[in-house]
């Protein structure tokens, strides 16, 4: 591994080549946009317009292609692998970690086209009669395959192998790391810095986009409801308010700023909802639910492939190919913060989260309110709301709430939440910028935080002066088409390394002959009296010092004559006892770990400890490079003990012989 990333200091802090070239970069595109907004806008027109001609086809496909994986990965056999070590555990608890999904992922979009889509697919299908039953059930088609599966795919590939390969393998957390399977050791080179460079570009400007474009939704509301002019200095006060409480949600970190905003939030939005549907066409709106979730499902395979190709028409490049771009360019920032908060938990369980729980969430939202708004319209006969919609579509929402009792009440609840999903946006958005600009370190410097936080803030206040948005939000959706390619490319390379990993965890767990037990070994009723008894801290430390430590000498020793690099390490208090063997070139090194755990003392008899800690007993339990085996090896001899590490070496030695001459190991530590 190249020195530049064993260094603790450089670790610490940014990478030069990628902080200041991204930082390069967004300065250039910033001031030639502001210098000619109306030159970039021509150049990024064309640029789509060349990309909706002759690429459309390989954006469909793309995306089709993950939705497929995604949902492979969830059903297939690599579903029990963790992302982390094997006895890693979940860092959130679900509650928490479905906030945060919702609030980094879609929160602001379902605010600002909750209502507005649907009924702008009413009024203008891309086929058939508008403003008619059939338009309703297709707008609110068209909705959910916007706003479903396929979002949240992208989102979780991207999530899933950035989680894979940093906790797993021991990789940095960025983007580079996917490509490890396919250039190896390059990825620390100028390819690698590219790939992060890339994604930090297309976040702070994705970010920046979203609060220019965004703003307008809450300087609405706050027009609608208390005359609050909408003017640019009173949008450039918003983004500063919103730019400085997300530096402060930021500074304060993951566990406690963006995670109480995520779960408050996400609190105010299931009222929001609930709200609605009381107060609404309670019944119409789960009629709908129910057809349109079914109708979504029997049409996804078709839609999901249809380009529009016998009967073309603009509509599929200012709709379908609009999304997935955005969502293809949002998923650098999106999917690197999914794996920042996923650690430990298995890929089954991830994908499940990741792809069906904000789904199902989301087209919940989208029923009931763009529903409840078709209702207003089609029903009620509430013709003014759609004309408003067609007009301004940041008013939306807050037009539509006004057909609702307590209407001041709920929009000043609705501005609020959309300024939360602004912040919980750029907060987490910085925190993915310094992960990227920094080796994946997840402890870097609060001013590091801050100064991505800051500099998205004044990226989109320069860009709302330029009238350069519009622009820009052209340009993020057309740096999509390289990043697609980036994509299938870290796609093909997580399947390579999976299929090794899902190999190397059929040769640990298949059956093999065991090494016949020694002849000296303690006799039996000592074991069960071991097992029974449940032995204490300081019985479990000595046995490690006693046994465990003289039998990885033991093997080092003969290993060392054998000429491998060996070497035993162990923790200052005695609590954990490693034998690590070196292998020359890229094959993996082979360790053999014993880690002292408490656990809590099964109640089995009548006899109960009265205290807590009288009910703690103590395990010596077996590590490999993959995490705890579950096993306790406490109570045996000198020579089980090295029985075991001679199975397991034997057992690694296997994989090594099977993955030779298909492609390198995996390289890092878990």
């Amino acid at each position: 591994m190249p020195s530049e990333w064993r260094s603790p200091v450089l670790r610490r802090t940014y990478h030069p080549p990628v902080f200041y070239t991204a930082a390069s970069f967004i300065l250039l595109i910033v001031v030639l946009t502001i210098a000619a907004p109306g030159q970039a806008q021509v150049v990024f027109d064309t640029i789509q317009g060349w990309i909706l001609l002759n690429a459309s086809w390989f954006y469909i496909l793309t995306v089709a292609i993950i939705l497929l994986a995604i949902v492979y990965l969830a059903i297939g056999r690599y579903g029990d692998i963790k992302l982390g070590p094997d006895h890693s555990q979940p860092d959130y608890r679900d509650v928490t970690w479905f906030a945060m999904l919702f609030s980094a992922g879609m929160g602001i979009g379902l605010m600002f086209f909750g209502v507005a889509e649907p009924v702008m697919h009413y009024v203008s299908p891309p086929e058939g009669m508008p403003a008619t039953v059939d338009a309703a059930r297709e707008a609110m088609n068209i909705t959910f395959f916007h706003w479903g599966l396929h979002a949240w795919a992208i989102y979780a590939i991207v999530g899933l192998v950035l989680a894979f390969f940093s906790y797993r393998h021991g990789l940095p957390l960025t983007l580079r790391s996917a490509l490890y399977p396919l250039i190896g050791d390059r990825i620390y080179g100028p390819v690698g810095h590219a790939v992060d460079v890339f994604a930090i570009i297309g976040t702070v400007f994705g970010i920046a986009t979203s609060l220019g474009l965004g703003v307008a939704q809450i300087n609405s509301g706050l027009n609608h409801l208390f005359g609050l002019p909408v003017t640019i200095p009173v949008q450039i006060a918003l983004i500063i308010g919103a730019s400085l409480l997300a530096t402060l949600s930021v500074a304060s970190g993951l566990d406690r700023g963006i995670r109480i905003l995520s779960e408050t939030n996400l609190a105010l939005a299931l009222a929001l909802m609930l709200f609605v549907l009381i107060l609404g066409p309670t019944v119409f709106i789960l009629q709908t639910f129910v057809q349109n979730t079914g109708q979504y499902l029997s049409e996804i395979v078709g839609k999901t492939f249809n380009l529009y190709a016998y009967e073309p028409n603009d509509w599929i490049g200012g709709w379908t190919l609009f999304y997935w771009g955005w969502w293809i360019a949002w998923s650098p920032f999106v999917g690197l913060f999914i794996a920042r908060i996923s650690r430990g938990r298995t890929i089954r369980e991830f994908v499940r989260g990741v792809l069906l729980v904000p789904t199902g969430f989301t087209l919940i939202w989208m029923t009931v309110f763009g529903d409840t708004a078709i209702h207003m319209i089609l029903v009620e006969q509430l013709h003014g709301l759609a004309e408003l919609v067609a007009q301004d579509s940041s008013l939306a929402l807050f037009a539509f709430l006004e057909h609702l009792p307590l209407a001041s009440i709920t929009s000043f609840i609705a501005i609020i939440m959309v300024l939360v999903f602004f912040v919980t946006s750029a907060d987490s958005g910085a925190l993915v910028v310094d992960l990227l600009a920094s080796n994946g370190a997840e402890h870097s410097p609060v001013w590091q935080r801050i100064f991505w936080s800051l500099l998205m803030g004044v990226v989109a206040i320069a860009l709302l002066l330029a009238d350069g948005l519009e622009a820009l939000q052209t340009a993020t959706i057309a740096s999509a088409l390289p990043f697609s390619v980036i994509l299938l490319l870290s796609l093909w390379g997580v399947f390579k390394a999976l299929k090794l990993d899902a190999t190397k965890r059929r040769i640990r767990y298949q059956t093999v002959t065991r090494t016949p037990m020694p002849s000296n070994r303690e006799p039996w009723q000592n074991r069960l009296r071991n097992i029974v008894r449940m032995p204490a801290e300081d019985h479990v430390v000595s046995f490690m010092r006693r046994i465990v430590a003289p039998a990885l000498e033991a093997v080092a020793e003969e290993l060392r004559a054998q000429g491998f690099e060996t070497r035993v390490t162990r923790e200052s208090d005695g609590q954990a006892l490693q034998l690590h063997v070196t292998h020359q070139g890229e094959y993996l090194d082979f360790i053999y770990a014993v880690h002292l755990l408490a656990q809590v003392r099964p109640v089995l008899t009548s006899d109960i400890p009265e205290n807590e800690e009288d009910r703690r007993y103590y395990r010596a339990e077996v590590y490999l490079r993959e995490g705890g085996q579950d096993y306790d090896i406490m109570g045996w001899t000198e020579e089980a003990v090295i029985s075991d590490i001679l199975d397991q070496y034997e057992r690694h030695r296997q994989y090594l012989h099977m993955v030779h001459g298909e492609t390198a190991p995996m390289a890092g530590q878990p």
